[in-house]
């Protein structure tokens, strides 16, 4: 008789490719999961009862049953435009349409894995032990342990262009949305979240625009990039003129590797606004603006901060400034780098280096001062989906810190790169891998050549439940940087979910390499080199 134990299925729940609810067997029972509109993997549950599939429980239930069940699906998208109160029945016609739009917006964007089991199995002891083993984040909503998601608002208009709604379902819509924000600041309505919102009067109000454009920075209290500790954003308004907020945040860590470097200790913190509490704050100001960071940490430590606390990663126009300032000064290439260290000593900036604000209103002051010596080139978001390692790229950012990267090499002669979607920044090449067909069958990357470059403590054993202490972020191209540890055994990315649409999205084939590049401690960029026959 076949045995299964926790361990080998846990795994095999957190490797599983995700696929559209609608996908689910109908003939089938056992394991499965949720996966958000992230990619990540958020309940962990069962088919119990011998009369359910997984279709059922899945597409069905979850899917569209009630908001106030245990229905996960219902009850995370439970927001904004999808929101509805089952038990209203003056405001039922609306919140039927809000119901079928949260509905198909799972159909869209929502994911899930599935296991299936012989119904000779004791399936509900299974799922007892699976869950004494998964890590929280795999399980975060179940027994309603997150609170529902904001609403995710470009994924919900995608959802309405495809549905073709005219106006009275979105004016149906719109007054649910409404209706959502009043009953979230009735005290009656969510008493949970009281707490958080007695603190959120601790966060400093964000200037009153307009603005041109923005700058960020951010100050982490050690390598897990969403350790962040102060945030700085440069507001620029149409005169050009620069005002600058700046918040302290309580990363809640217990290990401080960079107080040497910034100044800021957890003693510093203390009373300060956490990142959940200051992201409402920035996602508000900062949405649909431009916002500059000089290379690509902050995003990525924002991405960070939003995995660790299960909160959606903001859809900002990200744009780097070191792009900025290799097309004003391209001397600077082999003679100091683009960093804001050397730029602050060419151009003559005055500010005081590694402080939020300081950085961020300096980044700032480097899109202006080129906006001077020509026109401030637009490129595309920094998302770096479409990128293709090119063996003779040169790149000079040259900094002192956690930050940033390090020279790779520079050309005998200097010249401007034609590719419009150049690279964010430079890292350290530690190795570079053949993807075979099971590779791409299987959606796994082998890092066998060069696995012992990875730090030992983000090397875990061979299944989720001995996972590493230590995860590492790979920023892969997508909307937000994946965060993961490494299988010690089979020695690839254990988090596997993304690889399958990296692979999609750059049409691998077997044969085509991966190169994979050190950008930061424990951050590391995976991008493609085709294979040319």
């Amino acid at each position: 008789m076949m045995r299964f134990s926790a361990e080998d299925l846990l795994s095999a729940l957190l490797e599983a490719a995700p696929r559209p609810t609608v996908q689910a067997p109908r003939d089938a029972r056992g394991l499965y999961g949720l996966v958000d509109h992230h990619g990540d993997l958020r309940y962990i549950g069962s088919t119990r009862s011998t009369d359910q599939t997984f279709y059922e429980r899945i597409h069905q239930r979850h899917r569209t049953g009630s908001e106030g069940m245990s229905h996960y699906f219902s009850a995370m998208y439970n927001t904004g435009r999808m929101w509805r109160d089952r038990k209203d029945a003056l405001t039922k016609a609306d919140g039927d349409i809000a119901k079928a739009l949260r509905n198909e917006f799972v159909v869209d964007h929502c994911r899930a894995v599935w296991l299936p089991l012989p119904d000779t199995e004791d399936i509900a002891r299974l799922e007892a032990e699976v869950l004494s083993l998964a890590p929280n984040h795999a399980v975060a909503w179940n027994r309603r342990r997150m609170q529902a998601y904001d609403e995710p608002v470009d994924l919900v208009e995608a959802t309405l262009r495809r549905l073709g709604w005219g106006a009275r379902e979105k004016a149906a819509i719109e007054r649910q949305r409404l209706r959502f924000m009043s009953a979230m600041v009735r005290p009656a309505a969510a008493p949970a979240p009281k707490p958080a919102s007695m603190r959120q009067a601790n966060v400093t109000p964000f200037p009153e625009g307009p603005f041109r454009f923005f700058a960020l920075d951010v100050e982490t209290a050690n390598n897990d990039r969403g350790s962040i500790c102060q945030i700085g954003v440069a507001c620029v308004r149409p005169d050009n003129s620069i005002e600058t907020w700046v918040t302290y945040v309580d990363p809640q860590v217990d290990r401080w590797v960079f107080t040497y470097l910034h100044g800021i200790s957890a003693r510093m913190v203390q009373g300060a606004p956490t990142f959940a509490e200051v992201l409402p704050v920035l996602r508000d100001a900062l949405n649909s603006a431009t916002v500059y960071q000089h290379s690509g940490f902050d995003r990525s430590a924002v991405a960070a901060a939003c995995g660790n606390c299960g909160l959606p990663v903001p859809q900002w126009d990200w744009r780097d400034s070191v792009h900025v300032a290799r097309a004003a000064w391209p001397e600077l290439r082999g003679n100091g780098g683009h960093g804001l260290a050397s730029l602050k000593q060419h151009l003559g900036l005055v500010f005081e280096h590694h402080d939020a604000g300081e950085d961020a209103r300096a980044a700032a002051e480097v899109v202006l001062r080129a906006e001077g010596v020509q026109p401030v080139r637009m490129q595309p978001s920094v998302p770096t989906s479409q990128i293709v390692i090119v063996d003779d790229e040169d790149f000079d950012l040259i900094e002192d810190d956690h930050n940033t990267v390090m020279v790779v090499h520079e050309p005998a002669a200097a010249s401007m790169p034609s590719d419009p979607n150049p690279r964010q920044h430079a890292g350290r090449h530690i190795g570079t891998t053949e993807i075979k067909q099971g590779n791409i069958n299987h959606s796994h990357i082998y890092l066998r050549g060069f696995f012992e470059k990875f730090p030992a403590d983000a090397i875990g054993g061979s299944n989720r439940a001995s996972a590493a202490q230590r995860e590492i972020a790979v920023d892969w191209g997508g909307a937000a940087v994946v965060m993961t540890d490494l299988d010690g055994e089979k020695k690839f990315f254990r988090k596997r979910g993304w690889i399958r649409e990296f692979f999609e999205r750059h049409g691998v084939r077997a044969g085509d390499m991966v190169t994979v590049e050190e950008v930061a401690p424990y951050s590391y960029r995976v991008a493609l080199q085709r294979r040319f026959s």
